[in-house]
């Protein structure tokens, strides 16, 4: 595997158009050069290349398959994208530089006016041998963008292998070759490693730790905020808790519904945020753009209703992959207007440059579609420019967001869930779940209420940066909040570090100033306020059931009627959905039973 620092390549412009076929490597980036070398000195059948999101994979594939149509290598070309959009977008950059791709292609012989054909991986699965026979008759170099999605059906990887084991020549790219699963890839080749795992081997990688250094790819600001949510379950049992506080993974997406509920006062109060944020950056950048990633189409109007109140300006609404909301991403691409909201299909290879400011409104937590999701916000126009994303405070969210300078590798031959297999505490949870069995086992499905989300408010909680933590808590509105979301627009990787740290240092200042009847947030920095992690949890429910199953032995009473009571007296929901806190006053509550029995 090789990989490039790429510092000459500060001078060069990220822009795409007048970007240069073969032979004017001048214009490419070190990193893209370097792979171009490597690439002609090798002449390989196979080839991944892992570049960072907004590196310039598709300048890099480009000017490649010219290289090859050039030196008669390849007759045509087959571009192979994840979406209608992405296939059109290749087939319009393709024509910047003289390849002629037909991204309307769906059988038959092509036009002699085209150099090859855009197609989708949910294409080429519907006809396999169609494309097979295309690649039997000419020489074809075939580019497999965002290779992983190969894996995300059986049946499109087994149709990829089908259509184009017999190309001359195979491009594989991605910005993030890992999956959740272990569904092997087409085309990619895995090593064994000592520890037995077989792990994707690239051929050429760029990561983002040095895309940023060489000012390829902005800085990424993720501003974090916590906040009460009160919900009620299917169960009929209403909760309330903190984002942010240990709890079960059940109570955790719970809670991130409830914050992104468009009724409550968490998304309202982000939104506002994030446009003031948003009007900073726009002072250095003037078309600075924002984008909303929502889960689903009934949120994603409720969002655009929202940013159309607190600014008095239309979002541009994407709703689904179709003709339209191509269009309609183009012409936010290419205006001036503040804010997008979309349901996924904009969270990878999608090209918008003008985009600095995200919301992430979204419950999926892949570390692949985070990663991709960012990557919308990284592609650098000039150097200094910086990428602000909105997150809600849930754990995974920020260990992604504390990773992003992080390598991977997808894997085979893992658990499919890690760590699972080896979880101490899984007998534990194991005997916890059975005691809530006993008191709930006359609960059916069919008795079950709908979800609601009751409740919410939002609290600045932290800013993470290059894989360290800032900030104090803070209100919405507030001075503190405003000293982050001011943050200049334009600035270095390094200044922005030492702003942070300045920040933080003057918010503490002020606190300690604070009369103790105006601390009504938790006052601790971000670096001393940790997330506590689920196995954190597991750790206090096993104290829980432990204690509980001593105070069994001493009061002849079985676990389910100890829980209950403990319920009833201490309040909260069942163990398997109870906060840290509430577990840790059950524990006292328990060994307040025990001592007096003795």
């Amino acid at each position: 595997m090789v990989t490039t620092t790429a510092p000459s390549s500060h001078h060069l412009s990220p822009a795409f158009p007048g970007r240069a076929p073969w032979g004017t490597a001048g214009k490419l980036r070190a990193w893209q050069q370097g792979a171009m070398e490597k690439y002609i000195q090798e002449q390989p059948r196979d080839f991944l290349a892992v570049a960072t999101p907004g590196a310039g994979k598709t300048t890099f594939a480009l000017t490649l398959a010219s290289w090859l149509l050039h030196h008669h290598v390849v007759q045509q070309v087959t571009v192979i994208a994840p979406t209608e959009h992405l296939k059109k977008q290749w087939a319009a950059a393709a024509a910047r530089i003289g390849i002629k791709l037909d991204p309307e292609y769906s059988a038959g012989p092509l036009s002699k006016e085209y150099d090859g054909v855009a197609l989708t991986y949910a294409g080429v699965g519907v006809r396999p041998m169609l494309h097979r026979n295309r690649c039997e008759q000419r020489k074809t170099l075939v580019i497999l963008d965002e290779i992983h999605h190969a894996g995300d059906s059986k049946s499109w990887g087994e149709a990829c292998l089908e259509a184009f084991e017999p190309a001359t020549r195979r491009l594989a790219l991605t910005g993030t070759p890992f999956r959740s699963d272990t569904n092997p890839i087409p085309f990619v080749t895995y090593e064994e490693g000592n520890d037995g795992i077989r792990r994707s081997s690239a051929d050429y990688t760029y990561g983002y730790g040095n895309a940023l250094g060489d000012g390829v790819v902005r800085p990424v600001i993720f501003l974090s905020y916590s906040g009460n949510m009160r919900w009620r379950t299917k169960a009929g049992d209403e909760i309330a808790a903190r984002l942010g506080e240990p709890m079960t993974k059940d109570a955790i997406s719970q809670a991130w519904r409830t914050a992104l509920d468009p009724r409550g006062d968490w998304m309202p109060n982000v939104l506002r945020a994030a446009d003031q944020r948003l009007t900073e950056v726009r002072k250095s950048i003037p078309d600075a753009g924002g984008l909303v990633i929502a889960s689903d189409q009934e949120s994603a109007r409720a969002y655009a209703k929202l940013i159309r109140e607190i600014t008095g300006h239309r979002a541009t609404l994407v709703l689904s992959d179709d003709a339209g909301a191509s269009n309609r991403i183009d012409e936010f691409s290419g205006s001036d207007d503040r804010w997008m909201v979309a349901v996924r299909m904009v969270s990878e290879g999608v090209d918008v440059p003008r985009l600095a400011v995200g919301v992430y409104a979204t419950t999926i937590s892949t570390p692949l579609f985070f990663a991709q999701a960012v990557g919308r916000f990284v592609r650098s126009r000039r150097r200094g420019e910086t990428a602000s994303v909105f997150l809600p405070t849930i754990p995974s969210l920020l260990g992604f967001a504390n990773e992003m300078e992080v390598e991977r590798d997808h894997t085979l031959d893992r658990p499919k869930k890690a760590g699972e297999d080896e979880d101490p505490y899984a007998e534990s949870e194991k005997e916890m779940a059975e005691a809530e069995k006993q008191q709930d086992e006359d609960t059916g499905e069919q008795d079950m209420l709908p979800f609601e989300a009751l409740e919410s408010d939002a609290v600045f909680d932290r800013v993470l940066y290059n894989s360290a933590e800032f900030g104090m808590q803070a209100h919405p509105g507030s001075e503190e909040e405003q000293d982050y979301l001011g943050i200049p627009g334009l600035l270095e990787p390094d200044q922005v570090q030492l702003l942070l740290q300045k920040r933080q240092a003057r918010q503490i200042a002020h606190s300690r100033k604070k009369p103790d009847g105006e601390a009504d947030l938790l006052e601790l920095p971000a670096e001393r306020r940790p997330v506590v992690s689920h196995k954190e949890l597991l750790e206090l429910r096993k104290q829980l059931n432990t204690m509980v199953g001593a105070y069994v032995h001493q009061s002849g009473k079985p676990h389910g009627v100890i829980h209950t009571e403990l319920r009833r007296v201490c309040g909260g929901p069942p163990s398997a959905e109870a906060t840290a806190g509430q577990i840790r006053e059950r524990i006292k509550k328990v060994q307040e039973w025990a001592t007096r029995m003795r």
